[in-house]
């Protein structure tokens, strides 16, 4: 009987879908508490910061906090800061406020330069319950994040005339190719859009799109294909559940992650991270425009849900998966539920109501 039985148990398998799109592999050691650098920021950072901190105490994960204070009005990183994140490996991080204009150099800059943080990652979809323009929303935007536009090579030739150069590397566009391309086998993506402007910055950008095409040829199952940075905003807002990846240079990056994040639900819900080779910092994936809002900070009012979700990612990322998959479930279900929600996304809580009500619907 008990022979009878394996073929039919194969049969069966064949019809068995998986929960999870990559399957995690305990190694020895594992579940052992993790250390991770955390930099309230500025603005509402400490509110969100703050947020997360309650959560992963009342789930208990493996991990504890090395707070620095660190201001984007500073002239640059404090070095105990890069020590403790090359020591950890990862970070934690709220919005960093960068000055307009004066020469100021951007910390978010510094610390990507630093510490080689290559490929910005921001994932942008549907939450249920949380009605958009569209649906089928879900989409990854992978950006270079060290050359490009923000190189910070800029000069005064003669008054009145500045120079700004863009760099572009064979080296960072095949790395951020790779990276895109390896994600995309990695979580059972399906596609990969290179987004550019060859068709005006033509050695620039054709060189970003040679490297794409060159590393494409590697990952036949993947279906591979190319757009124009204004084309694709207009796809974007009236068909998004076309893209799947999206790979892009440093500016046009920044710009299609918002705009997707504008579609998905707003920058409020959208986690991301900055990864390279030995080190990786968690953050709201999407522009943090409400750094410097007062009168969210006063009312405290925040949205903590985009920190939240980055934090599983980082939850993720050091591999303890159960305990990002719990996070993730109670975020999702107090958004679908609908009772406790910012003023970002329709309601009226305040962030500490959002946050115990995470807490409450943990498992």
């Amino acid at each position: 009987m008990a022979r009878r039985s394996i073929p039919i148990l194969k049969q069966c398998s064949r019809f068995l879908i998986p929960t999870r799109s990559v399957t995690y592999m305990p190694r020895p050691g594992d579940g052992a508490p993790r250390a991770v650098t955390l930099l309230p920021g500025d603005g509402i950072g400490p509110l969100v910061t703050g947020a997360v901190e309650q959560v992963m105490e009342a789930m208990h994960a493996p991990v504890h906090f090395e707070k620095y204070d660190v201001h984007g009005d500073m002239k640059k990183v404090p070095g105990e800061v890069i020590d403790s994140i090359k020591k950890n490996k990862v970070c934690l991080k709220g919005g960093l406020a960068t000055p307009m204009g004066g020469g100021v150099s951007s910390l978010n800059m510094q610390l990507r330069r630093e510490l080689d943080l290559y490929a910005s990652l921001v994932n942008c979809f549907n939450l249920p319950g949380l009605p958009t323009r569209h649906d089928n929303v879900d989409i990854v935007v992978i950006r270079e994040n060290t050359e490009g536009e923000y190189s910070g090579l800029e000069h005064e030739v003669v008054p009145g005339v500045v120079e700004s150069l863009k760099v572009i590397t064979k080296f960072c566009s095949e790395r951020i190719a790779k990276y895109a391309f390896e994600y995309a086998y990695l979580n059972n993506r399906k596609k990969v859009t290179a987004v550019h402007k060859a068709n005006i910055m033509k050695l620039a950008d054709g060189l970003f799109l040679e490297s794409c095409r060159e590393v494409a040829t590697k990952y036949p199952g993947i279906k591979y294909n190319e757009i124009i940075v204004d084309n694709c905003c207009m796809q974007l807002v009236s068909k998004p559940e076309q893209f799947d990846v999206m790979v892009t240079p440093n500016l046009y990056g920044n710009l299609v992650a918002n705009t997707a994040a504008g579609i998905a639900g707003g920058t409020g819900v959208m986690p991301g991270g900055n990864v390279g080779a030995d080190h990786a910092i968690f953050e709201q994936g999407a522009s943090a425009g409400n750094v410097g809002n007062e009168k969210l900070l006063e009312q405290k009012k925040a949205n903590p849900v985009a920190l939240l979700l980055s934090s599983a990612m980082m939850l993720r990322h050091l591999q303890f998966p159960s305990f990002a998959d719990r996070l993730e479930t109670a975020v999702k279900r107090v958004i679908s539920e609908g009772k406790y929600r910012t003023k970002d996304l329709g309601g009226k809580s305040t962030t500490q109501e959002v946050v115990d009500a995470v807490i409450a619907a943990l498992d």
